[in-house]
């Protein structure tokens, strides 16, 4: 099946020289669909509900999202490769981390009680209704919530798999479970914090920052892909450790921003989710040591989560929420946040100057450090 794949990406025209973001994109989600086709087979032969399992998985893995994981290994890899190493066989070891970002969404989703994600149903949601419209016995959501924790655990396995088809050193792998369990850690953490809120910190928050998102989105794809090329080069390293973490943390303080004043039209996600569930993001954290003592009662939740404002009012009310909202920004906390921002971009650009890496790979790297902090969704 491995050389199917190949075969079949070949067709839809790989570039053999550093291929553009539109190009390599389209080869990823070819080499995803060719080897999700198969499994669905698989798990269909064995029984046609297991297919509907695996077709539902396939759809979310491939509706959509900006590739980033797979496009910050590829210029990883790209930086020492050079131009005109060929794409193929390099392709498994890229996709995988999709695979691997659809288990971390899903369940993700779960923890949140998230509805949407890029503008369409969560997993859970999906699976729900589907076990409503079949008719079946028992409670739909606790129906949907299993099976979505399933699917995150198929499309971990499914990344496991496609990864061995590419070959590589052992360092390939090394950094793929690093990878893994810094996501975990700072998932866990993340969770911490929303039962934990009045011990987080922004400095708390920062460090939840470079575990769930930083490591696992920017640095550890680039050092990945940097093991991919079988050469060691620990200054390279060294400097996509540097950019990445200062790149993946300004990443997630976007993020932080977008979650609460986002254009869910853009975004594919309710505005507000992490101030309805107090989530303790950077953002709001700054938002509090800034905060006068009247509006960090606004900001404040109590013990059972309600809100609990100065005049004593409760809820989570679309209203209640808008106006905690409002609050954040008076206390100067999104521009402080921007300023953070800019200086982690600046940091992760001035990483890469001078760093052994072919040039076009460092033009990419500099484009992608302002295009990835800066975007609406």
């Amino acid at each position: 099946m491995a050389n199917d794949t190949l075969e079949g990406n070949r067709h839809r025209g790989i570039p053999r020289q550093a291929a553009s973001p539109p190009a390599l994109i389209d080869a990823i989600q070819g080499t995803l669909a060719d080897f999700l086709a198969a499994q669905i087979g698989s798990l269909d032969s064995i029984d046609p509900a297991l297919g509907r399992f695996a077709r539902t998985a396939r759809d979310l893995v491939l509706a959509g999202g900006k590739r980033l994981r797979p496009v910050f290994a590829y210029w990883g890899w790209r930086g020492l490769a050079g131009p005109d190493e060929p794409l193929e066989p390099a392709l498994p070891a890229f996709a995988a981390l999709e695979l691997m970002h659809t288990f971390a969404l899903v369940h993700d989703d779960v923890m949140d009680q998230s509805a949407t994600r890029r503008g369409l149903p969560t997993a859970h949601r999906i699976l729900a209704g589907q076990h409503e419209h079949d008719g079946s016995l028992g409670d739909s959501e606790r129906f949907g919530t299993s099976a979505a924790i399933l699917i995150g655990d198929l499309c971990l396995v499914w990344a496991d798999q496609l990864l061995a088809r590419s070959g590589g050193p052992p360092s390939v792998r090394a950094y793929y479970d690093r990878m893994r369990v810094e996501a975990i850690a700072g998932q866990y953490l993340d969770v911490l914090g929303e039962s934990q809120p009045g011990a987080w910190s922004v400095e708390r928050a920062l460090l939840v920052a470079r575990h769930k998102t930083a490591s696992y989105t920017v640095q550890r794809p680039l050092q990945f892909g940097l093991a991919l090329t079988g050469l060691a080069r620990p200054e390279t390293e060294e400097v996509y450790g540097r950019y990445g973490l200062a790149v993946g943390e300004a990443f997630q303080l976007r993020d932080d921003l977008l979650g609460v004043y986002g254009d869910p039209a853009i975004t594919g996600k309710p505005a507000g989710d992490d101030l309805r569930s107090g989530k303790p993001t950077a953002l709001l954290m700054l938002a509090r040591k800034l905060a006068t003592p009247a509006q960090r009662a606004e900001l404040t939740l109590d013990p059972a989560g309600a809100v609990n404002p100065a005049d004593g009012s409760g809820g989570s009310t679309t209203a209640r929420i808008e106006r905690r909202a409002r609050v954040i920004a008076e206390t100067g906390a999104p521009a402080r946040l921007e300023a953070m921002i800019q200086e982690r971009v600046a940091d992760g650009v001035a990483a890469l100057a001078g760093a052994p890496i072919h040039e076009s790979a460092r033009t990419a790297l500099i484009e992608l450090a302002v295009r990835v902090t800066h975007r609406p969704a």
